[in-house]
C-alpha cells in the first residue's frame, strides 16, 4: 500500500512537472483526506485525480469534469467519475463529481465544495452518497 501511495504521489509530480496547462494541487477533507490534482483539458474542462486514505482504506479517484457555469472568480462544474478502493477488500465503483470552485484573484489558490456520489459494482452493488468534501489547491 505505501508503495502504491509512493507511485501516486510520483506520478503527480510527473504530471505537474511535464504539463504547459494550468493545474491546481492540494488537498481535499471529507470521508477522510486527499492529495488532489486537477490538470484544465481545453477552455472549461479539467481531469481531476484524488488519491486517498480514510476508514481503513486507500483509494484513487479520477473525474471528468465540465464547466457548467463560471461567474467571474466562481465555477460551478459536473462531471463522470471512477473510484477504486483498497482495504480489506478490493471495491471498484463509478459515479459522479458535483461541486464549486472560488478562485482567489490576488493569490494562485482555489477552494472548493464539492460532492461525489458513488455507485460501487465489485464486490457488490450500492450506493454512497456521503462523499462530500472541501478543497484547498495551489493553482499553478
Amino acid at each position: 500500500m505505501k508503495k502504491l501511495l509512493t507511485v501516486l504521489v510520483a506520478l503527480f509530480a510527473f504530471v505537474a512537472l511535464a504539463s504547459a496547462q494550468p493545474r491546481a494541487i492540494g488537498l481535499r477533507a471529507g470521508w477522510g483526506g486527499e492529495v488532489s490534482y486537477q490538470h484544465t483539458l481545453g477552455a472549461e474542462n479539467f481531469l481531476e485525480v484524488d488519491a486517498g486514505w480514510g476508514a481503513e482504506a486507500l483509494s484513487i479517484g479520477a473525474a471528468y469534469d465540465f464547466t457548467i457555469a463560471p461567474v467571474g472568480p466562481f465555477s460551478f462544474y459536473a462531471g463522470p467519475a471512477a473510484h477504486v478502493w483498497m482495504g480489506n477488500d478490493l471495491v471498484l465503483g463509478v459515479g459522479g463529481q458535483l461541486g464549486l470552485e472560488y478562485f482567489f484573484e490576488t493569490i494562485p489558490l482555489q477552494v472548493s465544495l464539492d460532492w461525489k456520489p458513488v455507485f460501487t459494482l465489485i464486490p457488490g452493488t450500492g450506493f454512497g452518497w456521503q462523499s462530500f468534501g472541501l478543497g484547498v489547491r495551489y493553482v499553478f
